[in-house]
């Protein structure tokens, strides 16, 4: 339950007009479990472990009005290890988000700061893994290759969401190089729209990144740490589509991420990529569904099929992957879940050298990995 805090008196930083009212917003989820890897670098493995689904994190919201239909707001958001306290993305106080805007009832939203990209924020709540707060880290497509899980923030962003029209939203962003003669050196922009009509939600997005995670340009757009690839350029971009059918929703979602003067992949560095740095490709294919069989339980799943192509030291490859994940989940309360979720991921890998792969587990040894997870999530 989140917990609201009216400012009745104005405080130090905090400037209150005669017709404004402050209010501060705490919430979080904690999500802790274990977790079974059957060929973790070729041995099982057994881990307790923060985030196995769903990122831990807290979080402050903030809002005043300022009369007319318009409100200051701001969102501070950190992520963190439940197992051990340490803060994620890159040790940041506040690593999931953070940034400062205005609102307006008729004319949107606009905001600055460390943000979600536009596939994130429209494309991704119709993928089973972008539908939880802070992604799905058990589920995510090979390398989280179009982002649907967050893998990477944006900084330096300017971002602009559209009110309800109805039905339709949409919106962009922009986000600095923030260097001096390179001002598209690790920048990034996207685009995206959803749209509702009755048991129907459509939503579509783009992406582009040029040089993101830049090592020459560490305050860009995106950080050196959290990068998906090590490329000159990305785009990614995609459409879905979600029916809503009683206590049933199903979905189907694709995405293409294009990468050229590609050097890494993030967690790969061992293909030899580095010795060419040219293109790559992966579309992904994904079929979704869940369907509450009670208010307090329901069953969640997907599959999806990545066609990719890229070219190492050992010549051009066409790997294919296949995955499947399956979760049940139970809520003790309105606050309190349990559940558990089983990933299976299949590799054609084409002679490339890449392995079986699960997000957030120790590659496999082989073309097969599976993964058991099981936990615990509380909301505040």
């Amino acid at each position: 339950m989140k917990k609201t805090f009216l400012v009745a008196a104005c405080a130090a930083a905090w400037a209150c007009g005669a017709h404004a009212q402050n209010s501060v917003t705490l919430y979080g989820l904690i999500d802790a479990g274990l977790s079974f890897n059957s060929n973790a670098g070729g041995a099982k493995s057994y881990q307790a472990g923060s985030g196995n689904v769903t990122g831990s994190h807290w979080g402050i919201i903030g809002r005043e009005d300022l009369g007319g239909g318009t409100a200051a707001i701001f969102q501070l958001e950190n992520g963190f290890s439940v197992m051990n306290g340490t803060m994620r993305q890159g040790g940041r106080l506040f690593g999931f988000q953070s940034w400062v805007g205005l609102t307006n009832k008729d004319y949107g939203t606009l905001t600055f700061g460390r943000q979600y990209d536009s596939v994130v924020d429209y494309l991704a709540p119709l993928s089973f893994t972008g539908r939880h707060p802070g992604g799905n880290n058990l589920s995510a497509h090979p390398y989280d290759n179009d982002n649907l899980n967050n893998s990477f923030r944006v900084n330096n962003a300017v971002k602009y969401a559209s009110t309800n029209y109805a039905g339709l939203k949409f919106g962009a962003l922009y986000a600095f190089s923030n260097e001096a003669g390179g001002f598209d050196d690790n920048r990034v922009y996207s685009m995206g729209a959803s749209y509702e009509t009755g048991p129907l939600i459509f939503a579509a997005g783009y992406l582009q990144a040029n040089n993101g995670g830049s090592a020459t340009n560490t305050s860009g757009a995106i950080t050196l740490t959290e990068r998906t690839f090590i490329a000159s350029q990305q785009r990614t971009y995609g459409a879905g589509v979600n029916w809503l059918a009683g206590n049933a929703r199903f979905g189907v979602v694709w995405t293409r991420t294009q990468l050229g003067g590609l050097d890494t992949i993030n967690g790969a560095n061992s293909l030899g990529l580095t010795q060419n740095g040219q293109g790559a490709s992966f579309s992904n294919y994904e079929a979704n569904a869940s369907y509450h069989f009670t208010p307090s339980f329901s069953v969640l799943g997907e599959y999806t099929y990545t066609q990719g192509a890229l070219s190492t030291a050992s010549g051009e490859h066409h790997p294919r992957w296949h995955e499947v994940s399956v979760q049940a989940d139970y809520f003790l309360s309105k606050r309190t879940d349990v559940y558990t979720q089983v990933s299976w991921q299949h590799i054609s890998a084409d002679g490339s050298g890449l392995t079986a792969d699960v997000s957030g587990q120790s590659a496999a040894s082989g073309d097969q990995q599976t993964v058991v997870g099981v936990g615990l999530r509380h909301r505040f």
